[in-house]
């Protein structure tokens, strides 16, 4: 929530029926050091957020990473063994298929 020109004019006006002339530029120095107070609290609270975001992601991805790499080795260990049992299975259909052949010949 952001305050207008208009806005600021009239509260400005309140404040100088309120506390007189004098104060006025006193009470305008406190309000600016608050506002400078709000905004360097909000950017630290927003470069906090941003750190943290930035480290989540960093391990999102070394988790994500880590996943990759086991399922690469999973399917690697996998398809070995497919294909070595494959191999087994082609070995005994080919020596049944010659042994076959020598009792027809």
């Amino acid at each position: 929530m952001f305050i207008s020109g208009q806005e600021i004019i009239i509260i400005l006006i309140i404040v100088l029926l309120l506390f007189g002339a004098d104060r006025l530029p006193e009470i305008v120095r406190t309000m600016g050091k608050g506002v400078r107070e709000v905004r360097k609290a909000t950017d630290e609270i927003k470069k906090e957020f941003e750190e943290s975001a930035r480290d989540l992601k960093k391990d999102l991805n070394d988790v994500a990473d880590s996943v990759n790499k086991d399922m690469r080795e999973v399917t690697d260990t996998v398809r070995r063994d497919f294909d070595d049992a494959a191999s087994s299975v082609s070995d005994e259909i080919n020596d049944t298929a010659r042994g076959i052949n020598k009792r027809i010949k």
